[in-house]
């Protein structure tokens, strides 16, 4: 005879099943939960961030994402595996997760966002992407590399925790770590400032020593984490 299920030390396999299956909200790009990103393909193509395949149906390809000319191959050999970037094709269903991370699906309409590279987990193949490095940052500010993404189609961010959306006005800059920034949006002029006293005492890579300033008109995504990102150590996406 079987074991009684104790409430709250097991379920029963039936229950388990039934809760945590697939649902289906009929979104080509949709959030199969907080962490987790569900993406329909049929017979186009998408960029994953590299590593960020969790399941997959259907008859799908992957192969690491070309430079896209000489330019772009300069800067994605700098940023290292920031932003290297899978391309998925083919017909099926795709998803991806990256750490436990909290995804947002954003869909861009003839706009443009700057994306840190580490935050990027997806995007569409009809956007057009550069990557950009934030005036004055060198690899010790954390090596301040941000894809560029521009045009029509959905973009998926990631974070650790609930987002937060914080506005820029003209003549009232806004501050933020570079470890805690997610995105920020096209027009706002970026530069780092560098404390001193503070990279004095508290260490090179320290986030109150090397802080991003936005001017301009316009917002920017933090996350309510400090994401410790490794300097370049060459390769690409």
């Amino acid at each position: 005879m079987a074991d009684s299920v104790s409430a709250g030390v097991a379920t029963r396999l039936g229950e388990f099943v039934n809760a945590h299956a697939q649902t289906d909200t009929g979104g080509t790009w949709q959030l199969e939960s907080k962490k987790m990103l569900e993406i329909h393909l049929g017979g186009n193509s998408v960029y994953t961030k590299l590593g960020a395949m969790v399941a997959y149906y259907g008859n799908l390809t992957f192969e690491r994402a070309g430079h896209g000319g000489a330019a772009k191959f300069i800067k994605a050999a700098a940023t290292g595996e920031r932003t290297a970037t899978t391309k998925v094709t083919g017909s099926g269903i795709l998803y991806c997760a990256d750490q436990g991370k909290e995804v947002s699906i954003l869909y861009l309409e003839n706009q443009s966002i700057y994306v840190n590279g580490s935050d990027c987990l997806a995007y569409s193949e009809s956007l057009s992407w550069d990557i950009v490095t934030t005036g004055g940052a060198g690899i010790m500010a954390g090596g301040l590399f941000s894809l560029r993404l521009a045009g029509t189609g959905y973009v998926a961010i990631t974070t650790h925790g609930k987002p937060l959306v914080l506005g820029v006005a003209d003549n009232s800059p806004l501050f933020t770590d570079p470890n805690a920034t997610v995105a920020w949006s096209e027009g706002l002029k970026t530069s780092v400032k560098t404390d001193v006293n503070l990279k004095t005492l508290l260490g090179r890579t320290s986030g109150e020593t090397f802080q991003m300033r936005f001017d301009g008109s316009g917002f920017v995504v933090v996350q309510p984490y400090e994401e410790t990102v490794q300097a370049a150590s060459g390769g690409g996406s």
